[in-house]
């Protein structure tokens, strides 16, 4: 069994939803379908959440009519039968009409959550409507029957594992399961989301829970490409790379896919691919625990960084300072991306500011501190990347004109990281492609 996951813009219009229709019939293998909400929706339903959190109740009921007007056109127009139309409305009446009866009710968080978990609740039922008008056999898997988080919002893989099985027991016939991507349950039974990597996330757990033979993630785009392609005119797709580099270009930057959503797949070494709904025949990115080649493969930058300069030539040797300085971030919840240290000074990157002036008071305390925000890390992956030959002259060659604030290289033989201004961003991602790529 293997799990295909697609997401908003997969199914955001009728015609992308019935494509959808025809991938998941194109083989005969049994399968889990996530899907998220249509695309657009889930920005609405925040909207709508947060004009309610204001007490504007008359703003909240434009959004939720003119959502509903979405809905009922997408509706006319992915369904042909008469019967089938009928059976989507009333599954939209009955949606819309909890987004009106919400009006009346006091909100909260639980609340809330509630009302982001409608997108995939209809996207899931709208294209089971449409699977029953085109006599395809399936059945909808609530996911809020079995996808369960605990207090720190971490998915419970035991109790997922044991509840799908449960519940796929019931069907043993059946080979075409949908479900939804995101919502969850939390460990007080209330509906609630996985937040990190939404539906993707789900996708890699339920892959993990039933041990698919793969895990497919269908996007807009044919797999992930060796830079970004919203900066760099010249990008190529990336056959194959192993859950380490896969992590790394996620963790900075990468948007195809988020940090969090592989590791269910990589600690069950389940296979992911990603995969272009547009062009269903292109081969996309595989992600496996082998690398399939040596050497540098993509670059990846991520924004809203910033760095911290604690400067103290009295301390900075002496015994348990690092240590001390750690504890800091650690008090305050915050990580660290990069650290560099000379004979007087170390250079931290974080980010996340939201405690920073805390974190720069407490810092004081051990000398001199400097911060600059607006910084971006630029990380060039590949297998084996440290042991490379040439590859730090071809970058620094590469990138000549660029002042570059820190580097961070031997921590990992799979990333070299470089912190640089972000107004020098896309001239470095371009820069390197042309120097790294020969694109």
């Amino acid at each position: 069994m293997k799990v295909m996951k697609f997401g908003g813009t997969s199914v955001g219009k009728p015609r992308r939803m019935q494509e959808v229709a025809n991938l998941i019939n194109r083989d005969e293998e049994s399968k889990i379908v996530v899907l998220s909400a249509l695309s657009g929706t889930t920005n609405a339903l925040v909207e709508i959440s947060e004009s309610l959190s204001r007490g504007d109740r008359a703003e909240a009921k434009l959004q939720i009519d003119a959502l509903h007007e979405h809905y009922k056109n997408f509706v006319d127009e992915l369904l042909s039968e008469s019967e089938s139309r009928n059976k989507a409305n009333e599954v939209l009446d009955e949606h819309f009409e909890f987004l009106t009866i919400i009006l009346k009710i006091s909100f909260s968080q639980a609340l809330n959550k509630d009302i982001l978990a409608q997108g995939e609740l209809l996207s899931t039922k709208l294209f089971s409507i449409y699977l029953g008008e085109k006599k395809v056999s399936h059945v909808l898997l609530p996911a809020l029957d079995f996808m369960t988080i605990d207090s720190y919002d971490e998915p419970q893989v035991g109790t997922i594992k044991v509840k799908l099985a449960q519940l796929l027991n019931k069907h043993k016939d059946t080979n075409v399961f949908i479900t939804q991507g995101y919502i969850s349950r939390n460990s007080k039974g209330e509906v609630d989301n996985l937040k990190r990597g939404g539906s993707d996330y789900s996708a890699s757990l339920i892959a993990a829970a039933i041990n698919a033979s793969v895990c497919e993630i269908w996007t807009d785009i044919d797999g992930m490409h060796n830079n970004d392609p919203r900066v760099v005119e010249k990008t190529k797709a990336i056959e194959q790379l192993s859950f380490e580099e896969a992590a790394e270009l996620a963790y900075f930057g990468a948007k195809i896919l988020h940090p969090a959503s592989i590791w269910p797949a990589h600690f069950f070494n389940v296979p992911v691919r990603l995969l272009n709904t547009m062009q269903p025949d292109a081969k996309g990115t595989l992600i496996a625990e082998k690398a399939g080649s040596v050497g540098v493969k993509a670059v990846a930058a991520k924004d809203g960084i910033t760095a911290i300069k604690i400067k103290s030539s009295r301390m900075l040797l002496a015994y348990g300072f690092l240590r001390k300085v750690f504890e800091v971030f650690e008090k305050h919840r915050t990580s660290i991306d990069m650290i560099t240290t000379s004979e007087v000074a170390v250079s931290v990157t974080i980010d996340d500011d939201v405690h920073l002036p805390e974190i720069s008071k407490e810092l004081e305390a051990f000398g001199t501190v400097e911060v600059d925000t607006n910084q971006t890390i630029v990380s060039i992956v590949g297998n084996e990347i440290a042991e490379t030959k040439d590859v730090m002259k071809k970058i620094f060659d590469a990138l000549e004109p660029i002042p570059v604030r820190m580097v961070s290289y031997g921590g990992s033989r799979h990333n070299i990281s470089l912190l640089i201004a972000r107004a020098d961003k896309e001239i470095t991602l371009q820069l390197l492609n042309k120097g790294l790529f020969d694109l």
